[in-house]
């Protein structure tokens, strides 16, 4: 970092990561200044006269009054190059595996490198030629980042002119001028394949648009009852050990955006340690190859300093728009947004604030707001169509949900995953609570689900009902037992359990129903509805319940889901024929 002119303050005061310093008059508010003789990363939070309130993002151990506290006279910012894919970076995108080289497994205060390779060629293709006019968002040249990932070279926002020169293709680092603009009164304009961008500030676009279009995750209680569209955004929320981390961890692998985005925000070490050491073996399902040539990780332990936690949102957040730019789909898993929400608390109390609900600062709801609200599908600047999706993970202690952080995040946010404790007690996963969670993208989403099965919105409606009144159920089969209900109830529980087994259980282990596609979905809920629908006929013509039970297709339907496989649709139609020879059998013989 550079330093605004030599200009610099000194420090008076030092409460954990906060920090006071005067001689700061022409300091900005979120400029970032180098504390102390280690030169820590800090940012100006609050100026009043020329005292500057400053959130430092290291451990501030060792500081002390009369330190040097230097300006750059610029926002946190991050560098937009190739070569992020793959990369796993802290909140201040600081290369954890590049500094692990350095300095060993624990950074050392003030230690850093650059975010990128410097030194590296690209092979540079252009995509403009001289003469020509070149506005914001517009492509200027191309690398290819990963085998399956093109990085586009675009015009950096509010900058446009005309191309006076551009670099023939070739071999280019990214601190090559490539391409040179004819500027106004501050003289000719360079293009390398490097941005910075201000990680607080949204990016740019023309238009958001809606989005009517599924982000398909592979998980069917997700993808058939709670659906989220591409550039939607939605929260998980779940009590310690109901399996957010896991979740998060199938939807980064199987869904089918283009670029993942992961952020450990203030997880525990020795999970985030699992998913650095996990993730570069994984296998992406779509091409092949490693899942990490199209993976960016953010890793922020909790027990990094609590100022860089709060910032890692913001990293991972711009890093996501930066890739949508370019015209891409964009998941971003952030895990846990309420260990975020905890470092605004803190550092609420050292700036002694007026604290809110349960001490978190008044400013918690507007602060989820302006996160929530960067997801979206957008028209970029370049015209093409990219999108952010979001899925925010709560930890709501004690599996609360009406605590701040859980309600707040609801207002925002248009998907509720609801993590039930007792499903995760019983093995079953993903434990999302079918009776607590709801979708509000299930109308935008119908068409495109309609259009792989035109009976899929009343058969989802069906099975919802049948979960709903199994619940009603329980209750009575808790006091007297199953025995004394009718035949058509006890229908209902076998079917709500058959499905809840058989549909909504997905095992994250098992090679074939790690998985699941679209059109195994809709051909397994049809077979479910039509085996309902089917016994409750039957039922109503004098079959006995007892005959329906022990059919051989209720273990068939049961067991479908890892027995067969994705691509044997003809298994699949074979087991909704076996549905009705079966029950059309048992009904011949009671007509």
């Amino acid at each position: 970092m550079t330093t605004a002119g030599g200009q610099a303050g000194s420090l008076v005061r030092v409460s954990g990561p906060i920090v006071e310093a005067i001689g700061m008059a022409d300091a900005q508010a979120y400029e970032v200044v180098q504390v102390g003789p280690m030169g820590l990363v800090g940012e100006v939070l609050k100026l009043i006269g020329d005292v500057a309130t400053i959130q430092v993002y290291e451990n501030t151990a060792g500081l002390k009054t009369g330190d040097v506290v230097r300006r750059t006279g610029a926002p946190l910012s991050l560098v937009l190059a190739p070569g992020l894919l793959g990369g796993i970076f802290d909140g201040l995108q600081r290369p954890l595996a590049v500094l692990a080289e350095q300095v060993g497994a624990f950074l050392k205060a003030g230690s850093m490198a650059e975010a990128v390779d410097t030194s590296k060629k690209w092979h540079f293709v252009p995509r403009v030629t001289p003469g020509g006019q070149a506005v914001a968002g517009q492509l200027f040249g191309a690398v290819q980042e990963t085998e399956r990932i093109e990085h586009r070279l675009l015009v950096p926002p509010h900058v446009s002119g005309k191309v006076v020169s551009i670099q023939p293709e070739g071999e280019y680092t990214i601190r090559d001028v490539l391409c040179v603009l004819e500027g106004g009164r501050g003289g000719p304009i360079e293009l390398t394949m490097t941005q910075r961008w201000p990680a607080r500030r949204p990016r740019p676009f023309r238009q958001r648009k809606s989005s009517n279009q599924v982000m398909i995750t592979g998980q069917r209680v997700i993808d058939t009852f709670f659906p989220i569209a591409r550039g939607g955004s939605a929260a998980v929320p779940g009590d310690f050990g109901t399996g957010k981390t896991i979740l998060q961890h199938q939807l980064a692998k199987w869904s089918d955006a283009d670029i993942v985005v992961y952020v450990g925000c203030g997880e525990r070490g020795n999970e985030m340690t699992d998913i650095l050491r996990t993730f570069p073996t994984l296998e992406d399902p779509y091409t092949g190859r490693r899942l990490m040539e199209r993976t960016v990780l953010i890793a922020n332990t909790s027990n990094m300093p609590v100022a860089a936690r709060e910032v890692s949102i913001y990293t991972g957040i711009t890093l996501a728009e930066y890739y949508r730019d370019m015209g891409y789909d964009v998941a971003l898993m952030a895990d846990s947004t309420s260990r975020w929400a905890e470092a605004l608390r803190e550092a609420s109390s050292r700036l002694e604030e007026m604290p809110a609900e349960e001490g978190f600062p008044a400013s918690l709801a507007a602060r989820l707001a302006q996160f929530y609200e960067r997801a979206g599908l957008v028209e970029t600047l370049s015209g093409q169509d990219g999108s952010v999706t979001v899925v925010g993970a709560v930890s709501p202690p004690g599996g609360d949900f009406s605590e701040p952080v859980t309600e707040h995040t609801t207002r925002f946010t248009r998907c509720f995953w609801a993590l039930d404790p007792d499903l995760a007690h019983s093995r079953h996963y993903p434990a999302i609570g079918w009776l607590e969670s709801y979708s509000e993208y299930v109308d935008d989403v119908t068409p495109w689900w309609e259009e792989h099965n035109p009976d899929w919105h009343e058969e989802r409606a069906d099975m919802m009902r049948v979960l709903a009144e199994e619940d009603k159920l329980q209750q009575i089969v808790r006091l007297v037992g199953p025995d004394v209900l009718p035949d058509s109830e006890r229908l209902v529980l076998l079917a709500a359990d058959m499905f809840k087994t058989g549909f909504l259980q997905q095992n994250a282990g098992d090679p074939v129903d790690s998985y699941c596609t679209p059109r195994k979905q809709v051909l397994l809920l049809k077979a479910f509805v039509a085996f309902y629908r089917r016994a409750r006929a039957v039922i109503a013509k004098g079959a006995p319940f007892p005959r329906i039970r022990q059919l051989p297709i209720v273990l068939d339907l049961q067991r479908a889901k890892a027995s067969i496989r994705n691509d044997d649709e003809e298994g699949l139609r074979g087991l909704l024929s076996k549905v009705e020879e079966q029950l059309a059998a048992l009904e011949r013989e009671y007509a």
